[in-house]
């Protein structure tokens, strides 16, 4: 029996987000069904509504970080019971067969994983709905187990922001004493900076805005770079084992390359899309220096992000919104209006 559903939808590009009915599909025996507490807001759920990246299939209700109580379990359930507080991040299901799936790699899936808000359900071909909603139907093997001792409204943007930095830090091994560059702050860059300081790296923050770095440092940066001054520049170069990338548009990387240390690698998760300029190569080839790309992170790799999270105590700095304020949000987010998630309180979703 199909769950009729209240939410948030955007009917076009054009539209603005607004009230909508729709079905969840009937719980399978391996489900949870979830009752949503919060929803982060992500600047891809405003590209998504608004068909920036050409694959919107209407209407979306948009909401990928998303923090509730289990409510109901199916038959086969046995990860998680009624009254747990858990998780969903940007996908709810892969073929679970390929290469990257059998190494817990699902964002990787060959298959394409299911998103979870504009995707096709690979059993009944239904779309996809998110966060953006009163209750979310999930298997159990997507779904994550929220600490306890965390806010749970700063905690959802831990499942996409978080997770987005979190994968590259752990893939490229950093460590105590490891030095990090991150490129950018905002949503992705302020987890960076949390992350990485709690790992134990030198942390350092490029910039080309000089009034952040008092926010930078209390978010966990130990050094400021300013990087359109040559001199700061001149004064890294060969430092960095990481520089995690997190600006979404299109930019010139040329500068940070040579301020790499050898076998460095700088590392995009925040743009889609072509580099303008192209990258000039020899200072790839003079210090076996890498560029490379990142996206979320496997459900059990987000689950150890969680954990290490909930011993550290960290959650991200977020502005709580009532739902009906999403459009004005989106506003904002053109504008990196807001420090540095907005998260809606979907006690506040009405018709």
């Amino acid at each position: 029996m199909t769950m009729k559903v209240l939410g948030y939808a955007a009917q076009s590009n054009k539209t603005p987000l607004a009230p909508f009915h729709f079905e969840r599909r009937s719980p399978r025996a391996d489900d949870v069904v979830i009752d949503i507490l919060y929803c982060g807001v992500c600047h891809s759920d405003l590209h998504q509504a608004r068909n920036d990246w050409h694959g919107s299939q209407y209407p979306i209700v948009p909401g990928h970080e998303i923090i509730g109580r289990v409510v109901s379990v199916g038959d086969a359930v046995n990860k998680f019971k009624t009254g747990d507080l858990v998780g969903i991040g940007c996908m709810v299901d892969s073929c679970r067969e390929c290469s990257p799936c059998k190494q817990g790699l699902e964002q990787y899936c060959e298959e394409g994983n299911i998103q979870t808000y504009n995707g096709i359900d690979r059993h009944d071909h239904r779309p996809t709905y998110g966060g953006y909603s009163q209750s979310i139907v999930c298997s159990q093997d997507f779904v994550l187990r929220i600490p306890e001792n965390l806010d749970a409204q700063a905690v959802a943007p831990l499942l996409c922001a978080g997770i987005t930095t979190w994968s590259p830090l752990h893939h490229w091994g950093v460590k105590e004493g490891s030095k990090v560059a991150v490129v950018g702050l905002g949503g992705l860059g302020h987890m960076a900076l949390k992350l990485a300081h709690a790992l134990g790296a030198d942390v350092t923050l490029f910039t080309r805005s000089s009034g952040k770095e008092d926010d930078a440092r209390r978010l966990g940066a130990h050094h400021v770079v300013l990087s359109t001054d040559a001199q700061q520049m001149e004064a890294v170069k060969g430092k960095f084992d990481l520089i995690i990338d997190t600006v979404p548009y299109t930019h010139d990387i040329n500068g940070y390359m040579s301020t790499l240390t050898l076998d460095g690698t700088l590392v995009f998760v925040g743009l889609l899309g072509d580099l303008e300029p192209t990258v000039n190569t020899v200072p790839m080839i003079i210090g076996r220096r890498s560029v490379s790309g990142s996206c979320i992170g496997g459900i059990a790799e987000t689950q150890e992000m969680l954990d290490f999270c909930g011993q550290h105590n960290i959650t991200a700095d977020s502005e709580v919104i009532r739902m009906d304020e999403i459009n004005e949000a989106f506003e904002r987010l053109l504008k990196s209006d807001v420090k540095y998630r907005f998260v809606i309180d979907m006690k506040t979703l009405t018709a």
